[in-house]
């Protein structure tokens, strides 16, 4: 499942405001550079300076510098006036799995990797890499959009086996098999159910919200209208008045220059949402996986998908997560159009394993060595789901993937909790907690807010199984067709992260996957602050112990402290 959350699915928080304070780098002046941050008591002493962002601002925050510009983003712009300048680097491939890529945006067009060892549409393997024509990547799903949650699919297949047996009357071999079917089944029962509520609630309060929209818009003779212009109108009949009621309490739903129109547009795609759900996530009778027809227990059954990178809608429905990914790490810099990437010097591999609905591991395991075999040297993996049934697979690909010198860089999750309590897949976990490898970084959200709301309230956090955090609120990206969107998730801090990772990987080829991993943590800028955890007002930590590292990525101290360690 792709870790992005839509405004109409974010729990109303407190309007947000840029509060920040500033923290400075002091460079020495002979040998080496060092990063001297300012003393931690100092940091939080400083009054919080709360100015509303501009639009501009607000489009590119994620590069914004804390010292200058008072916005907790990584620096980007800073670095590459005072440090990158007009050095040359190498070029850095970096694969994208997801839900596939736009190849054809006017800001990604140029930026897009081509297997240079294949000739395009002549229907053979040329490079003998077992993928025929993948010019731009591989689409491991083939013409499947739509899928199940991994939990519904183990009910499925599990159910004819333990369906109305207890644990009493089962074969002790069978034990832990039928306790995650016990499990998945609570599980798919509580969504169901709650998918089923939501989709019905949100009816009833759309229908409600534009039967009052139209009247009162009438009376208006406008529809943006703001609450002081509702609350002007004469309500002088008893439906009157309730059409101004209902008006008045959704205004409390909505950010600031947002009106009512914005609201049904919320609500309508929160009903498709959870449609969407009862149709495919947790729909029994569904098999999205049938348009593919491999076997999806047979990691060595790999005869399968095609080269369509872009999906097999052709209106480009269902890869908007994929492409707004793809630009956060690398839409063309300085070209006079839409949005700045993270990182130059960058091709990126679109390889599309993930569906509308939870992915398989066996794709997301082949598609991980795909993009390794093919020269990536970052891989960027925004999703994740709670249930496994092939973790191995996945497990053995990570590890391949840092045999190889590749650093993966995985979204933590959105759903506000501690994955120390539970975990969440893909992860570089084992049971015992010890990690596999040295070359994943599992990233958290931040949100433009500098002070106790800089943690994004959907965010997943971990003291052991978070590393670090990056920019993750309303990042404004490429979407399919030449538009931008704002979006946000985890799954946009992640990539983030791949961008500063693939800058450093570019100027300082010669560091490992591991060193950059270590670069990013230690380099980054961090806070003594209490913040509130999964948008909980009553729940707060210091945001030191939510992460490994209990830092900020900072792309200007990260290439400062790559210079130092590459001598």
């Amino acid at each position: 499942m792709k870790f992005l959350i839509n405004n109409a699915m974010i729990p109303k928080s407190n309007k947000i405001m840029i509060a920040s304070i500033a923290s400075s780098i002091l460079l020495s002046s002979c040998g080496a550079p060092t990063i001297i941050s300012t003393p931690i008591e100092n940091i939080d002493t400083i009054p919080l300076k709360n100015v509303v962002l501009t639009d501009a601002q607000l489009k590119n925050w994620n590069s914004a510098d804390l010292t200058i510009d008072t916005i907790p983003g990584m620096s980007v712009n800073r670095a590459y006036t005072d440090l990158i300048k007009t050095k040359k680097g190498q070029t850095v491939i970096v694969g994208v799995i997801d839900s596939g890529v736009d190849i054809e945006h006017e800001d990604l067009d140029g930026v897009i990797w081509t297997n240079t060892k294949e000739i395009k549409n002549n229907g053979k393997d040329d490079d003998q890499n077992g993928y025929v024509d993948d010019i731009h990547g591989w689409n491991f799903l083939g013409d499947s959009e739509n899928e199940n949650l991994e939990f519904t699919r183990i009910v499925k297949k599990l159910k004819p086996k333990f369906e109305g047996k207890n644990l009493a009357s089962i074969d002790p071999a069978d034990k832990d098999q039928y306790q995650t079917y016990i499990e998945a089944k609570a599980e798919f029962e509580k969504e169901y159910q709650e998918a089923l509520g939501n989709k019905n609630r949100y009816e009833q309060i759309l229908q409600q919200v534009q039967i009052s929209h139209k009247k009162i818009s009438e009376v208006l003779g406008k529809e943006d209208y703001s609450q002081q212009e509702l609350l002007s109108v004469k309500a002088e009949t008893p439906e009157m008045q309730q059409y101004v009621a209902v008006l008045s309490q959704m205004f409390g739903f909505l950010e600031k220059d947002e009106a009512i129109p914005d609201l049904i547009k919320n609500l309508k795609e929160g009903i498709e949402h959870f449609t969407e759900q009862l149709n495919y996530h947790l729909n029994l009778d569904f098999d999205g996986r049938a348009k593919v027809g491999d076997n999806i227990d047979d990691i060595a059954d790999t005869n399968y998908g095609n080269n369509k990178v872009m999906g097999p809608n052709p209106e480009k429905e269902g890869i908007k997560h994929g492409t707004h990914v793809a630009g956060i790490i690398a839409a063309e810099r300085n070209n006079g159009k839409g949005v700045n990437g993270i990182a130059k010097n960058v091709k990126i591999m679109a390889i599309r394993a993930v569906p509308n609905g939870d992915e398989y591991d066996k794709d997301i395991a082949l598609a991980i060595r795909y993009a390794v075999d093919n020269g990536a040297k970052v891989i960027n993996t925004s999703f994740g789901k709670y249930y496994s049934t092939h973790p191995e697979w996945v497990r053995e690909a990570i590890k391949y993937a840092g045999e190889k010198d590749v650093l993966i860089v995985n979204a933590a999750g959105n759903e506000g909790i501690d994955l120390d309590q539970k975990a969440v897949y893909p992860n570089d976990q084992t049971d015992n907690s010890s990690e596999i490898s040295d070359n994943f970084i599992t990233i958290g959200a931040l949100n433009y807010e500098y002070g106790s709301n800089l943690v994004a309230n959907f965010s997943n956090y971990g003291k052991s199984n978070v590393d670090v955090f990056a920019p993750g609120v309303k990042i404004w990206a490429t979407t399919p067709s030449n538009s931008y969107e704002y979006l946000q998730g985890t799954s946009m801090a992640a990539p983030a992260v791949a961008g500063v990772a693939a800058l450093i990987r570019s100027y300082y080829p010669k560091l490992k996957a591991s060193q950059v991993k270590q670069i990013l943590m230690d380099s980054g800028l961090s806070t003594t602050t209490t913040v509130i955890v999964g948008g909980d007002e009553t729940k707060s930590n210091k945001f030191t112990e939510l992460s490994k590292s209990g830092k900020m990525v900072n792309l200007y101290n990260a290439l400062i402290l790559a210079e130092k360690l590459s001598k």
